[in-house]
């Protein structure tokens, strides 16, 4: 029996995921190209019984995040490059109050307030915290509308799992893009929170902070995070592996980049060519084993809407034993299949 799916964008996806991953709040600010998010929680989110506000910053926005977070309640934010740059903050608290939280980033073009063109270069930002103090995020990055969707009803399960701020980082082709999506059923049952702040009659009061001025407290506690990113370091690598057997040169791209990738690709097998595609879905943590070939002639290519950012990630995982060579346009420049095409070529 087939499914009835409905035709949204990446934008919207997100936000209906959102609402069926039993999110009850929303606290937003308008920016290009995300608008869409905030307009469709507006919309539904009364209808499930949740509140969505229009924040008067960025800061205010990712403050009530904290807040909501807090008190126990399933809670995102999203917003596009700058935007997430003034979040940076909130964030830090957040991860240091070891809240779960999900933060959409549509990416636009940088540095500064840019342009509202696609871009892949907040991946740094995203991979490495982001703002101040040792903490990561777990990064998600959807390729598709349905993945969209999926991705960030998964993220609220790995928020409340690790107690840790979850980012879904798109772009503003994915974001703005529609195609059909099939929906689920709306998640009935959410995990209790015991360390909530949701009253202390009967037990003892909780507390949430990220302040620690006893000596040496901080440091412990900051051993008790990196414990955490060990976990999720060893279970939660999710990635997309594409012609892989027997191929001689292999691109590694994320998100909307690795659709033209993709393509690519399969251009390239049709006509003999030994190529195949890393598509890593988890940025944080990376999928380092994917790049752990035993054929030291291998070559990887790696494509990105930045001047060279994941990269650095692909050779790190490589680690000196293949070479990997960089294809990337920044500033909202997108690599076209006919450039990745003529790159394998002249590696080949």
């Amino acid at each position: 029996m087939k499914k009835d799916k409905i035709l949204i964008s990446g934008n919207e996806a997100i936000a209906q995921g959102a609402i069926d991953a039993g999110c009850n709040f929303y606290a937003g600010y308008p920016i290009t190209p995300q608008n869409e998010i905030i307009a469709y929680m507006s919309k539904h989110m009364a209808d499930s019984g949740g509140v969505s506000i229009q924040a008067e910053s960025e800061l205010a926005a990712i403050s009530m995040v904290y807040g909501a977070s807090a008190a126990g309640t399933r809670s995102m934010t999203s917003s596009s490059s700058p935007g997430i740059s003034l979040k940076q903050e909130g964030i830090s608290y957040i991860a240091g109050a070891q809240l779960p939280a999900v933060i959409v980033n549509i990416m636009r073009g940088g540095p500064g307030l840019g342009n509202i063109a696609p871009s892949q270069s907040d991946y740094f930002q995203a991979t490495r915290g982001g703002g101040h103090g040792d903490y990561r995020l777990i990064v998600l990055a959807p390729a598709s509308v349905q993945e969209a969707y999926e991705l960030t009803r998964l993220s609220f399960d790995l928020a409340d799992k690790y107690r840790i701020p979850v980012m879904i980082l798109g772009d503003g082709i994915l974001g703005q893009m529609m195609e059909p999506v099939e929906l689920r059923p709306k998640t009935k049952t959410i995990p209790q929170k015991s360390w909530a702040l949701s009253g202390c009659r009967g037990r003892k009061p909780n507390i949430v902070k990220s302040f620690f001025l006893r000596e040496g407290a901080l440091e412990e506690f900051n051993k008790t995070l990196q414990k955490n990113h060990e976990i999720i370091s060893k279970n939660e690598i999710r990635f997309e592996g594409i012609n892989l057997s027997g191929a001689k040169v292999v691109l590694a791209a994320y998100g909307t980049m690795a659709r033209i990738a993709k393509s690519a690709v399969a251009k390239l097998r049709s006509n003999g060519k030994k190529v195949g595609l890393i598509r890593p879905i988890s940025l944080w943590p990376f999928p380092k084993t994917a790049f752990n070939s035993k054929d030291k002639k291998l070559k990887y290519l790696t494509i990105e809407m930045s001047a060279g950012q994941m990269v650095e990630d692909v050779r790190l995982a490589v680690n000196g034993c293949n070479p990997v060579e960089f294809l990337g346009r920044s500033g909202g420049g997108v690599p076209t299949e006919e450039e990745i095409i003529n790159k394998v070529k002249k590696l080949l």
